[in-house]
C-alpha cells in the first residue's frame, strides 16, 4: 500500500537504497581517513582520491602480476599504499606543518594530480576489470541483494567502528588526540610524536586503499574513479564536522542512503544534494554536524 502511495515500485526503491548503502559505505571510509588525518595532523589530504585509486590498481596488480586474488590484496594493498603515505609524509607533508592549512592542501591537490596523471599515461582512461570475489546472492522477495555489496557495507561499518573505537576508546587513541594538542607534553613521556604522526597519515592513507579495493569489482578500475569521488567526500566531511571520528562515519552512511533516496523520487537533484545539505549545515552549524566550536 505505502508503495502504491509513493508511486514507487519496492525493487526500484529498496535497489536505490542499497546502492545508497554501498556508496555510504565508501563515503563513510573515505571520510574516515580524511577525518583522522585532518584530527590528529591539521593537514587537509586532497590525495586522498588519487590513493583510493592506487588502492584499487594494486588490488589490480597483485591480482595480475603477482597471482594473488581479492583476500591477500585486501591486507595487502593498504599496507602498500600506507607505506607510500609513510614516505610522503617524511619527505614532503612534514615540512610544511608550521605553515598554514592552505600549503598542505596546495601539496597534496598537485601530488593528486601527478599520481593520476601517471596511471592515465600509463594505462589510459578506460576502465580494467575485476572478478568478483564473492558471485550470486539471494532473492529477497522485493529486490536481489548480491552476496559482494552486502559484504562491503558490512565490513566497511565493522571497519569503521573498530577505528573509531581504537581512536577514541583506548591508550594509543589518546595518545594520538594529545599529540595533536601538546606534542611536547606527549614527548616527555617517552613517546616518539614524529613517527606516531608519520604512522598516523599512513594509517589514513589505507583507509583510502582499502576502500579502493572494496570498489574495483564493484566499478572499473581507472585513474580517475577518485577524482570526482574526492569532492564528494570532503563534502561528506565539512557536514559531518571536520576531524569528527563518528561524524565522518554516520554522515558517510546517512548521505549515501539520502543520496540513493533523491535517485528515486527526484533524479534530477541526485548529483547536487549533498552539496545542498553541505550549504544549509555550514549556514547554521559551521562546525558541522558533530563538529565542535573552535
Amino acid at each position: 500500500m505505502i508503495f502504491e502511495l509513493l508511486g514507487v515500485p519496492p525493487q526500484a526503491l529498496f535497489g536505490q537504497l542499497l546502492l545508497g548503502l554501498i556508496n555510504g559505505a565508501f563515503y563513510a571510509l573515505l571520510s574516515l581517513g580524511l577525518a583522522v588525518i585532518f584530527g590528529l595532523m591539521n593537514v587537509i589530504n586532497f590525495t586522498h582520491g588519487a590513493q583510493y585509486m592506487m588502492g584499487a590498481f594494486a588490488s589490480w596488480m597483485l591480482l595480475q602480476y603477482a597471482g594473488i586474488p581479492y583476500w591477500g590484496a585486501l591486507v595487502l594493498a593498504p599496507i602498500i599504499i600506507g607505506a607510500t603515505g609513510v614516505i610522503i609524509e617524511r619527505l614532503m607533508i612534514s615540512r610544511l606543518y608550521h605553515l598554514d592549512h592552505l600549503y598542505g592542501l596546495l601539496l597534496t591537490f598537485g601530488l593528486a594530480l601527478i599520481i593520476e596523471g601517471l596511471f592515465r599515461q600509463q594505462y589510459g582512461s578506460s576502465g580494467l576489470p575485476y572478478a568478483n570475489p564473492i558471485p550470486g546472492g539471494t532473492n529477497l522477495g522485493f529486490m536481489f541483494l548480491p552476496w559482494y555489496r552486502g559484504w562491503v557495507v558490512v565490513f566497511s561499518l565493522v571497519v569503521c567502528l573498530a577505528t573509531w573505537f581504537m581512536i577514541e576508546k583506548t591508550k594509543l587513541g589518546s595518545y594520538l588526540r594529545a599529540a595533536t594538542e601538546r606534542p611536547d607534553l606527549v614527548q616527555a613521556f617517552g613517546i616518539n610524536v614524529p613517527r606516531m604522526i608519520t604512522l598516523t597519515y599512513g594509517f589514513g592513507v589505507a583507509l583510502a586503499a582499502l576502500a579502493g579495493v572494496l570498489a574495483a569489482p564493484i566499478y572499473s578500475v581507472n585513474p580517475i574513479m577518485g577524482a570526482n569521488l574526492i569532492i564528494v567526500v570532503f563534502a561528506v566531511v565539512v557536514i559531518g564536522g571536520m576531524g569528527s571520528i563518528m561524524g565522518a562515519i554516520i554522515t558517510g552512511f546517512a548521505l549515501g542512503i539520502i543520496e540513493g533516496l533523491t535517485k528515486v523520487f527526484y533524479p534530477e537533484a541526485s548529483n547536487t544534494v549533498i552539496f545542498v545539505i553541505m550549504a544549509i549545515v555550514l549556514m547554521i552549524r559551521p562546525q558541522g554536524l558533530f563538529g565542535t566550536p573552535k
